[in-house]
């Protein structure tokens, strides 16, 4: 009798983002900036003097702390992780007991719903309004009603750009009672409306960080969770001892201490999406397309469209990657540098004239 895998995983695929090499890589929310170049010249040095045949930090005291200071926030309440994907699985499997309720949302990351899967945790689906949006008084009953024990979701969301308030977010972990609130606020460095500061405050609250979007670090994997005493160490507690290695700390922390190279870069991120919105905006109304552009709060624009496929392939085709959700029609185009948005924005009218438009009559 041969192996056979167990069934939950049998029929998984591997994920696979778009592969090819591309002039501009608009599909997958990072940011436009590498590092600068005396930025580059610091991270050699620390480099050159590392002690690779020791274990890392377990505890990433260091990154913690110029991740707190950053922030504005105690660094004691920080577990970093190995990138976000590393805490959402221990959310899913160890803050949780098999057959636990997980309630995610419809549309979000997909990855929530994922992990609770391979946990074997039962996963129940608020849908969004038609603004895509969270109606906070309905998820808090849809949550009751179904007695679940964690709910999780991205705000700002990704994949719509749409986000509830600070406000309304403590509203929602006030009215979750004994039910584990999971915020991933991976892209709040675009909006105002955080509760960081507020995490370690509440008992039921986890708010996620990630240094792959606004901070440009997505080639490091490095994740962050802020919570209260108790969460925080059970989190530290059922992570790997060693999980985060030395160099990707070491770069982290160099990165993080840079405020004012993030913070400028950060607000042209969030110039460049508004102007990228607009003028999208402006190419639907000039065309009178049927087609509906959400005003992100992220640095990436969410587009519905029936010409999704064609958009999405016509790019492909002249060097460009943008995301296509087939199931939604939909697509997610990442603000990239004005060069770039300026020829998304070429492109997109060329193949509105050439294949929709056409198409159309």
């Amino acid at each position: 009798m041969s192996y056979k895998l167990c069934e939950k995983v049998r029929e998984l695929e591997p994920y696979e983002p778009i592969s090819g090499t591309y002039d501009i890589r608009l599909d997958a929310n990072e940011s436009f900036f590498n590092l600068p170049d005396e930025v580059k010249d610091e991270i050699k040095e620390i480099a050159g003097r590392m002690d690779y045949n020791r274990y890392p930090d377990t505890t990433a005291k260091a990154l913690r702390e110029a991740f707190a200071d950053y922030y504005g926030i105690d660094p004691d309440n920080i577990t970093v992780t190995n990138g976000s994907d590393e805490v959402l699985y221990l959310l899913a499997s160890a803050m949780l007991q098999r057959g636990s309720r997980v309630v995610v949302t419809d549309p979000d990351f997909s990855m929530y719903a994922f992990y609770s899967f391979l946990s074997e945790n039962e996963i129940l689906t608020y849908k969004k309004n038609d603004d895509l949006n969270i109606d906070v008084d309905e998820l808090i009953k849809f949550a009751a009603d179904n007695k679940a024990d964690m709910i999780i979701f991205s705000n700002p969301c990704n994949p719509t750009g749409q986000g509830i308030s600070a406000e309304d977010a403590k509203k929602l972990v006030n009215g979750a009672g004994d039910c584990l609130v999971v915020l991933d606020e991976a892209y709040m460095d675009f909006w105002d409306q955080p509760l960081i500061k507020e995490a370690s405050g509440y008992d039921n609250l986890i708010v996620l960080k990630t240094a792959s979007k606004a901070v440009g670090a997505a080639g490091i994997r490095l994740g962050f969770a802020i919570a209260n005493d108790t969460i925080t160490k059970a989190l530290r507690a059922v992570k790997s001892p060693y999980n985060v290695n030395s160099l990707s700390q070491a770069i982290g922390e160099c990165i993080y201490r840079h405020k004012d190279m993030l913070d400028s870069r950060h607000d042209e991120i969030i110039e460049n999406t508004s102007s990228l919105y607009k003028q999208i905006c402006g190419l639907i109304s000039n065309y009178k397309l049927p087609m509906k552009a959400y005003e992100p709060c992220t640095n990436f624009i969410f587009l519905e469209t029936d010409k999704a496929e064609m958009i999405y392939e016509f790019m492909l085709e002249n060097s460009v990657a943008i995301r296509w959700f087939k199931k939604a029609g939909a697509l997610r185009i990442t603000a990239g540098s004005k060069d770039e948005n300026n020829r998304f924005l070429v492109l997109l009218e060329k193949c509105i004239m050439k294949n929709i438009l056409k198409t159309n009559r």
